[in-house]
């Protein structure tokens, strides 16, 4: 049969297949690249350099810090007394542990970049809290994952970093341009939960003492610093959004050492290893995901699929929608930073020939990949919540419903006013 000659067909069948029967995303990647450049006879001996040249690049480098300073900023304590500070000045409003729950995700986004490394660090504090305030456990996980997938969208974004990398557009400009959809996300989102909690009769714990307050305000005081820090430095023009990302890794530890004094060797091995592996396993899906990237287009299967969407319409409108539809889809079975390496190149084509700002359009991207990280089957997020919490996925995935369905309509706002994105960056001339 012709179709079983076709690298095409073998490139999209080598890679679905394994990720069928769970295959890590980064091996079957790796694996259906080799095989088809194998047999087809493409050069096989340059896929060791293109591998290492994936990698080897300077805005990469972000990623590895970004990942060190957000587990530094957990286990010194900064998280912890950040969310004292909040529950304090929510007290017991209706709702107010879930919006808090809401602002304090968006503030450890930027930290931390990372959707599940922001429900760990902030679960384990939240989640107990609100079910002993008299929230639904199942609600105050959810709320926590899904409210963590803005940490992909409030720079400092390693999604962002990516896609900068890929699309080779400013990091600090794509940083500068989540800030406003980020805050339009979590308005949406405290909406709904405000709602929830309003239904429900959710309450927090009542407020502490003018004293109280204020000893938890400078108690967390250094870690409020971190994202002045880390911005202020960029759009000052003091670093590069490399360099900030190693800036953000030493005072964490400066922090840790000298002002909380909570930070042993045998916390620094923790952080150490938790670094290396999480970076181990980003790194190791960027490099193949690049590798596949390169078999798309060079057996044609990218040019194919853009004039394939192209073809439904002529509609900017109409393929967007599409757009946003493969991309809800596709986050619920792959990462974020999988999903940019294997869509973008396709995607870049039609970005140009519609004349869609790539700032913008790597926005919209974000947000569609953050609640990618909340809806099953995959639901990294919800993953990590249900393990933080003891719930199953079910459980947690039916209260995570109007939150996502919130984000959703997010989404579309941002879609429908490009301005709202743009805006900072043509204010501060990134753009």
């Amino acid at each position: 049969m012709p179709l079983l000659k076709d690298p095409v067909f073998w490139t999209l069948a080598l890679f679905l297949v394994p990720l069928v029967v769970r295959v890590p995303i980064g091996v079957a990647l790796g694996m259906a690249t080799i095989t088809v450049v194998w047999f087809w006879d493409m050069g096989y001996q340059m896929l060791s350099y293109s591998f290492y040249a994936g990698i080897a690049k300077f805005p990469l480098l972000a990623i590895p810090f970004f990942i060190l300073a957000g587990i530094i900023m957990e286990k010194v304590g900064i998280a912890e007394r950040i969310v004292g500070l909040i529950k304090q000045i929510v007290g017991d409003v209706t709702g107010g542990l879930a919006v808090a729950t809401v602002i304090v995700a968006a503030f450890w986004g930027a930290v931390s970049g990372s959707g599940p490394a922001t429900v760990a660090a902030i679960g384990l504090i939240l989640i107990p809290s609100m079910s002993d305030a008299g929230y639904d456990k199942a609600f105050a996980t959810a709320t926590v994952s899904v409210a963590s997938g803005l940490a992909i969208i409030i720079p400092p974004s390693i999604s962002f970093i990516v896609y900068g990398d890929i699309m080779q557009q400013s990091v600090g400009a794509m940083f500068a341009a989540g800030i406003v959809p980020g805050i339009i996300v979590a308005a949406f989102l405290c909406v709904t939960v405000y709602g929830v909690s309003r239904r429900c009769g959710y309450r927090g714990e009542p407020r502490g003492s003018t004293s109280v307050v204020l000893k938890a305000l400078r108690d967390a005081f250094w870690g409020l610093m971190t994202p002045v820090i880390i911005l202020g430095g960029i759009y000052g023009g003091v670093f590069t959004p490399t360099e900030a990302a190693a800036v953000a890794a030493f005072y964490g530890i400066f922090v840790g050492v000298f002002i909380y004094r909570t930070l042993t060797f045998r916390v620094l091995h923790e952080i150490l290893t938790e670094s290396v592996i999480s970076t181990a396993v980003v790194m190791l899906v960027v490099a193949c995901a690049g590798l596949y990237s390169w078999l798309g287009a060079t057996v044609g299967l990218i040019d194919k699929i853009a004039g394939l969407l192209l073809g439904v319409s002529s509609n900017p409108a109409i393929i967007m929608l599409m757009i946003n539809i493969i991309l809800l889809f596709a986050g619920m079975l792959l990462d974020a930073n999988s999903i940019m390496y294997i869509f973008l190149p396709i995607l870049i084509p039609i970005i140009r020939t519609l004349g869609w700002d790539p700032i913008w359009f790597g926005v919209v991207m974000t947000v569609n990949l953050a609640i990618g990280q909340v809806t099953p089957p995959v639901a990294v997020n919800l993953f990590v919540g249900a393990r933080i919490s003891g719930l199953t996925m079910e459980q947690i995935s039916r209260p995570a419903i109007p939150l996502i369905i919130a984000a959703i309509l997010a989404l579309a706002f941002l879609c429908a006013f490009p301005t709202l994105t743009l805006f900072l960056p043509r204010l501060m001339s990134l753009i």
